[in-house]
């Protein structure tokens, strides 16, 4: 299992605000011979539809030297997370999160737009100082 993120609660905190209840910190997906370990898994309760809504929330800070290798990274973890879900927990909705500054400054070009659109991310766009989530993107 991988060290928390550096925004890990900051994230976990934005999604606890918004009515998520987290039930995995980190959520645990065996598959294939190999453990993963997502950061977070949250659920929330939706009384009109007396059904819950899960997802798996990946938390990415992007604060390494070189962005387009920790989008790489990123996109890997997330690629394979989503393949393991569809098979172990296909209720659950896959999501990178991403720092609100990183979405509006790198996530803005051209090709990462391409590479976004391409492999269906499902973005939550953090902000890092008041903890709290922006924007969800599906």
């Amino acid at each position: 299992m991988s060290a928390k993120d550096v925004f890990h609660f900051v994230v976990k905190n934005a999604l606890i605000k918004e009515g998520w209840i987290i039930t995995d910190d980190p959520l645990f997906i065996g598959f294939g011979g190999i453990d993963l370990y997502v950061d977070l898994g949250a659920e929330k309760i939706i009384a009109a539809h007396k059904d819950g809504i899960k997802i798996a929330v990946e938390i990415k800070s992007f604060v390494g030297v070189s962005l387009i290798s920790e989008f790489h990274r990123a996109l890997g973890q997330y690629i394979n997370y989503r393949e393991a879900l569809k098979i172990e927990e296909p209720e659950r909705k896959l999501y990178l999160a991403v720092p609100s500054d990183i979405y509006s400054n790198f996530f803005s070009l051209e090709l990462i737009k391409l590479v976004t659109v391409s492999n269906k991310l499902c973005l939550i766009i953090y902000n890092v100082g008041e903890e709290i989530i922006v924007k969800w993107q599906d």
